[in-house]
């Protein structure tokens, strides 16, 4: 279990100095010191946040919109829209659970282009981020998220552009690292409980997702933790069996770190007694998320191009 006093994050790097002497506890993307403070690395490489007047130079209309106080998205509507109802990605971005955002350059800009490569309206979520907002608070936000994009049903919902815009029979769930993690999350939970209305979940996408048995770092963000093998964590066959989709698709890094836990999250999700069917593709001689920077890569259009069949439906 986890204790930290101060969670300062509009602390300016610049700002932070201390020594080796004055850390408690190190973690791949935080330093937590001894007087309480949880210091944040920086990522390793720096992704500004832009306004939805973005949108006008990569072919999208953007509009940001907030859902609780605590949660907002962003939404991004192909320009070439038409009176027919398109398909909905609910996106929910990686980083770590302490990390990036959904209004950052990369993730509009990857979202953006999924909206015009399949022809799709994304809805792209803004969870709260350890160490302001500790674990489950990105599953709490996501799920709530999720929910409210369900409420929009026979178009009676808060938001007019997924009224006029959004086919709800149609929704795929997805997010890369953390973001793949919470998506497994809340599709056990859709397999559990359901949608309200006519919500329906038709596929989920994981790009390079998060797992791992005994993570200290994902156990310290997360106070209320059930142990090494937390099933947020380490899927039990019992979620993965329920999953709230027909299909998956599957991306893993060949170089990346977490190719281990990616295929072992397919092997057992095919073993599980699910009924859906899932696609697994490897990105050759290629690292974690690379895809998101190097957007231009063979590889990273690839990706978007998978992406784009998959919600489609086009072998």
């Amino acid at each position: 279990m986890s204790s930290y006093t101060n969670t300062d994050t509009n602390t300016a790097e610049s700002e932070w100095k201390y020594s080796e002497s004055e850390i408690a506890h190190e973690f791949l993307f935080f330093n937590v010191l001894k007087d309480g403070r949880v210091h944040v690395l920086p990522p390793p490489s720096l992704d500004e946040n832009v306004l939805p007047s973005f949108g006008s130079t990569v072919g999208v209309s953007i509009k940001d919109v907030e859902i609780t106080p605590d949660v907002s998205a962003r939404i991004l509507l192909p320009s070439s829209t038409t009176a027919q109802k398109l398909p909905v990605v609910f996106y929910i971005h990686g980083g770590g659970f302490c990390m990036r955002s959904a209004f950052s350059e990369n993730y509009t800009r990857f979202c953006s282009n999924i909206a015009t490569e399949a022809n799709a309206i994304v809805v792209s979520v803004e969870y709260g981020l350890f160490p302001a907002r500790p674990i489950p608070a990105c599953y709490d936000d996501s799920w709530a998220a999720l929910q409210w994009l369900a409420s929009h049903g026979n178009g009676s919902g808060p938001e007019p552009w997924i009224n006029d815009h959004a086919d709800l029979h149609r929704i795929f769930v997805g997010g890369d690292s953390a973001g793949g993690n919470i998506s497994h999350t809340l599709l056990a939970k859709v397999g559990s409980m359901g949608l309200p209305g006519e919500a329906n979940i038709e596929g989920m996408i994981l790009v390079h997702p998060y797992f791992g048995e005994d993570d200290k770092m994902w156990m310290y963000m997360c106070p209320t933790n059930e142990g090494p093998t937390d099933p947020r964590m380490k899927p039990a066959v019992e979620d993965l069996a329920r999953i709230g989709c027909d299909r998956v698709l599957v991306f893993l890094g060949e170089i990346d770190g977490l190719y281990g836990v990616g295929k072992m999250y397919t092997d057992e999700l095919i073993k599980s007694g699910w009924k859906g069917t899932v696609e697994i593709v490897v990105n050759k001689e290629k690292d974690h998320c690379f895809h998101l920077p190097d957007y231009t890569d063979l590889e990273a259009v690839a990706i978007r191009r998978l992406i784009a069949s998959f919600i489609n439906n086009q072998g």
